[in-house]
């Protein structure tokens, strides 16, 4: 029996060159700088910041914007957990916006009708996150967030190097951009790194003084603090070790080399899958980057994820709905039949493994469990 996990990072020798590199303790060399400079070029920004992890970077975009006590945030219920509870941080309010079926982003109507209703000016802002590496309709989602004054963020740390209309996001018309280098929540991954990226000077140099606890001073060659220094705000420690911005760096030049490769095992899925008793594959559009690649079981989803793990294969759920998760559900008293379109497709959806590494062998493999379990499912 194989033993293929839901993910699994592509290392080879360019990260091991990267990471030498800062060993030898180069002071010439600063690679959180040249990992900025590529991010801010790859996307088409005129800036870029760099944290520690993706969490810390979406954390460091709402304190450059002065988020406060009470004030609410936009997003949709199907996202990670990272993103209504960097908001919690603040005492501030996520409200939660239903999805579409077909692609499992936010639903745009709803989230227009919601800022349509919204009788406060506490409603700041709104984050879109990208579900598997998909972006919604994102000209009208621009459209309505200029049209109400609002802060848009994109949380995009599962979509590095995708397209909307054949141009980079990062580059088009969001406030600020949350990407990773490093599209896995797993609690064992080999780096971690986020970044925001901007084209507002303003947001950009004020997310920089947070980074390091908005100390104001200066370093030495080796980046070691003066012996006076001063701190003109609360910050946080959010900036990014060289050894994790030199893997980045090296894993962000083969970004475009890991889309091709995560296209051509979705093909070999799409093939091999479509057409399956019990089995739907979601609609996907041609820019899809296929971080994660979501399949729906059209009954008893748990039990199909226990068969495929004992036939060695590992699955994940992107996302469990935010208001079924313990503390959103007790602190905000929310019904778990309040988002009926993301509830319905939380029932169905298995995320099965997706990553460059993978070999066409193990994608077969795969398909082969899953067509023999859909056989003879009841």
């Amino acid at each position: 029996m194989k033993e293929i996990p839901f993910y699994q990072s592509s290392i080879g020798e360019e990260e091991l060159s990267q990471i030498k590199s800062v060993l030898e303790l180069n002071k010439d060399e600063n690679k959180v700088i040249e990992f900025e400079e590529n991010m801010a070029n790859f996307v088409g920004a005129k800036y870029a910041v760099a944290t520690c992890n993706a969490t810390s970077a979406i954390h460091l975009a709402l304190s450059a914007i002065k988020l406060k006590r009470g004030d609410k945030i936009l997003m949709s219920v199907n996202s990670f957990v990272n993103v209504p509870e960097v908001v919690r941080h603040f005492d501030a309010e996520p409200i939660f916006i239903d999805i579409n079926t077909d692609d499992m982003n936010i639903d745009v109507n709803k989230f227009e009708k919601a800022l349509a209703e919204n009788k406060t000016k506490k409603l700041r802002g709104a984050i879109i996150t990208f579900v598997a590496g998909q972006t919604p309709d994102l000209d009208r989602i621009y459209d309505i967030a200029e049209k109400y004054g609002i802060i848009l963020i994109e949380d995009a740390t599962c979509a590095l190097g995708v397209t909307y209309n054949d141009e980079t996001v990062g580059s088009l018309r969001a406030d600020m951009t949350i990407f990773s280098t490093n599209p896995s929540n797993g609690k064992y991954s080999v780096s971690r790194s986020g970044i925001i990226v901007t084209n507002n000077e303003e947001i950009a140099d004020r997310a920089k003084l947070l980074r390091t606890h908005a100390i104001t001073t200066t370093y030495d060659d080796f980046g070691n603090l003066d012996y006076i220094y001063d701190v003109v705000d609360i910050g946080h420690k959010y900036d990014i070790s060289e050894l994790d911005a030199a893997f980045s760096l090296a894993q962000l030049k083969k970004t475009n080399k890991f889309i091709k490769r995560r296209k051509e095992i979705a093909k070999i899925y799409k093939d091999r899958l479509s057409g399956i008793k019990h089995v739907t594959i979601p609609s996907h559009k041609d820019e899809h980057i296929f971080t994660q690649f979501i399949i729906k079981i059209s009954r008893n989803r748990d039990a199909f994820a226990r068969a495929l793990k004992e036939k060695g294969i590992a699955t994940g759920l992107n996302y469990i709905p935010l208001h079924l998760l313990s503390y959103y559900k007790n602190k905000y008293s929310i019904k778990i039949t309040e988002f009926s379109s993301a509830l319905t497709s939380y029932q169905q959806i298995l995320s099965i493994p997706m990553y460059p590494g993978l070999t066409d062998e193990e994608a077969n493999y795969i398909c082969d469990q899953i067509i023999e379990i859909a056989s003879e499912w009841v």
